[in-house]
């Protein structure tokens, strides 16, 4: 029995598929392990059609020229293809077979599937023509792909991972220069008052202290607040010294979340106790996308003007919304930022990670997440400097990453059964979760139902209730002109599904929101697309305008008969003729990946299928924590266990990288 053949077979086509010919997910033509894979939806026709391009080009044999070793070859090509396509950095030979999903749903027992053994498979891989094996000098090669161990790369992120981790090790085992201890102390004091801010005043510190320093925590820990006071002190650092103020770069992933750091970093200036100087810097700061910060050359997604060989001029930077960031996106940065600067990452490692390839975030804070790592130097500076003992454990010897990483776990934000069920979904703790979702907390209600199935149901009645008042208080506030009203209103409640079609969709939700507001609201819609009280929600980033993706506004009567579109920007309002927005779309709902960086008093959950391939820990962690006073939660018992069972492991070796190997040279 061959490796190949050493597992049951499955039909090449199932016979769904068999009933169309011109199904253009199916490779026909392709060997025939492929196109066993390609059935099974493991793999899409292109992850098929890549691998074959590839080994003509590289002048390898396919499939049954090749036999047995081509066809693994081929198999393992497509799979690390593929990979990227999922979020995944690579594929693991000795791991995807029992980690791997499909992108329909068909009755495949992906068991069956002819999967070689893993040792076998990653020995015959290595030995490919098309394969360079282990790590190399950091020189390129002409290899397409890349061996370590049994995680098969694509080689752009094999150098990518590679080159991450070397930087970010390099900054993490550096102190920060020319840091005056006596005067960080009396600055911790005053702007981290309090018996114990929770690790704030451990985080700011160590941002100070530190080259290289990550702020983490879910919402409302503080995290936003406690880097405008690390600038706060990094200026008075600079007013100590009588040296010019550093340069600070403020930037996020999306134009939203540039933003809103912007605005958080400015109105927590606004009540700083510091001197007007710092307070006017801090004020004078702006924030862009990441794009904008590294020089974003129009037409070409993969080169910015910032780089290795002309660096940012900035002293300080600092990236907030880092779980919405690829390990592309993360690879380009770190190159461009000074190897003197600081850099201070933000963000919540629980969220959904980034749409692209990478877990960046998940993978710095790595076994940090559950406690302090670092290394007795590191340590004991910032007890001296935060006058606080630092409970700490050792890091794996030979690593300083932990050294300036601080998780932000106390809530201000929220609390009661919200917090205790975002907590048991951190945690995992399905039974818990069941507990809390079942308890009477006053401030969780929970659904235990298919809303797939049962749409009209009387148990929907809470979100039939709650869309219907919110959208009552935007439309009457819209109607009286009272366009901040409108806006709060809007912000007080908010529908997320976990898709945009299907029965659990945004699509079908929206309609039956509009349908429930037409049966209650006299005059609803009326006055054609752009009617007063219409939410809407920007689709493009509008630099002109100051709007971008994601923000949302309200559609208020004006002066003369008129209407205008009206968003909030800095706590003021944006009055805008509807016909100057050239991307919107109504907003009754949103999906829960939209909805990352935003929060509203009110949330409805609608949980998807158990079943659903993006049903996940961290898509329940994001929904559940979008909800500042109220949470209503739609879904079986069967989809919540499925969705805490189900936690994100995208394939990656950065964390190993980070936290447990020593680090290449070179890059």
């Amino acid at each position: 029995m061959t490796a190949i053949e050493a597992v049951p077979q499955v039909p090449e086509v199932p016979e769904a598929a068999e009933a169309d010919p011109f199904d253009v997910r199916l490779a026909r033509r392709a060997p025939r392990v492929l196109r066993q894979f390609n059935a099974a939806g493991v793999l899409d026709a292109a992850d098929v059609h890549v691998a074959l391009r590839l080994h003509r080009l590289g002048g390898a044999d396919e499939g049954d020229k090749a036999g047995e070793a081509g066809e693994a070859v081929l198999l393992a090509t497509a799979l690390a293809v593929r990979a990227p396509r999922l979020g995944h950095v690579c594929t693991d030979l000795a791991t995807i077979r029992t980690t791997a999903t499909i992108d329909v749903e068909l009755p495949v027992d992906l068991q069956a599937l002819p999967w070689p053994d893993p040792e076998d498979w990653a020995r015959r891989v290595a030995a490919s023509p098309l394969v360079a094996s282990g790590e190399g000098d950091g020189t390129p090669d002409g290899h397409p792909l890349r061996l370590v161990g049994t995680r098969l790369y694509l080689d752009r992120y094999w150098r990518e991972e590679r080159q991450v981790a070397v930087d970010l090790r390099s900054r993490a085992a550096q102190d920060g220069a020319g840091v005056d201890t006596d005067v960080l102390t009396r600055g911790l004091d005053r702007l981290f008052a309090g018996p114990d801010p929770d690790h704030q005043r451990l985080a700011g510190a160590s941002a100070v202290l530190r080259r290289f320093s990550v702020v983490a925590g879910g919402p409302g820990t503080g995290k936003t607040t406690t880097v405008a006071r690390v600038l706060a002190l990094l200026l008075e650092q600079a007013e100590a010294a009588g040296s010019p103020p550093p340069l600070v770069a403020l930037a996020a992933p999306t134009g939203k979340a540039a933003a809103r750091l912007e605005e958080a970093v400015h109105e927590e200036a606004s009540r700083l106790d510091v001197s007007s100087g710092v307070r006017d810097r801090l004020l004078a700061t702006g924030a862009s996308t990441l794009h904008r910060l590294l020089g974003w050359r129009p037409g070409n997604r993969s080169r910015f003007r910032h780089d290795r060989g002309n660096r940012l001029p900035h002293e300080v930077v600092v990236v907030d919304e880092m779980s919405m960031v690829s390990l592309s996106l993360m690879a380009k940065l770190v190159e461009a930022v000074r190897a003197d600067a600081r850099l201070v990452l933000i963000g919540d490692p629980e969220q959904l990670a980034s749409v692209e390839a990478g877990a960046v975030l998940g993978d710095v804070v790595g076994p940090a997440a559950d406690g302090l790592l670092m290394r007795p130097p590191a340590r004991q500076a910032l007890a001296e400097a935060s006058g606080h003992q630092v409970r700490a454990e050792e890091p794996p010897a030979g690593t300083a990453i932990g050294d300036g990483i601080v998780v932000l776990r106390h809530v201000h934000r929220f609390g009661g059964g919200i917090a205790q069920l975002a907590e048991a979904v951190r945690r995992g703790d399905a039974g818990a979760v069941v507990d809390v979702l079942g308890g009477d907390t006053g401030d969780v209600h929970w659904i235990p139902a298919d809303v797939g199935e049962t749409p009209t149901t009387a148990a929907l009645r809470p979100v039939r209730a709650a869309a219907v008042d919110a959208g009552r208080r935007v439309t009457e506030a819209a109607r009286a002109g009272e366009a901040r009203a409108a806006i709060e209103a809007l912000a007080g409640f908010r529908l997320l599904c976990a898709h945009r079609r299907g029965p659990h969709g945004v699509s079908t939700w929206m309609g039956r929101v509009e349908s429930w507001l037409a049966a209650e609201i006299d005059g609803f819609a009326a006055g054609g697309t752009w009617y007063v009280g219409r939410p809407l929600l920007v689709t493009e980033n509008d630099y002109g305008l100051r709007l971008y993706n994601g923000d949302t506004g309200v559609v208020v009567a004006a002066a003369a008969d008129r209407v205008a579109a009206v968003f909030e920007r800095r706590g003021e309002l944006l009055e805008l003729g509807p016909t100057r927005l050239a991307a919107v779309d109504t907003v009754y709902a949103m999906t829960v990946h939209k909805s990352q960086g935003s929060q509203f008093d009110t949330v409805a959950v609608l949980l998807p299928d158990p079943a659903s391939p993006i049903l996940t820990r961290e898509l329940l962690y994001t929904a559940v924590t979008r909800a500042r006073r109220r949470l209503i939660l739609a879904g079986t018992a069967e989809t919540v266990t499925a969705a805490i069972e189900r936690p994100i492991a995208r394939a990656s070796g950065l964390r190993r990288r980070l936290w447990e190997e020593e680090a290449p040279a070179g890059g």
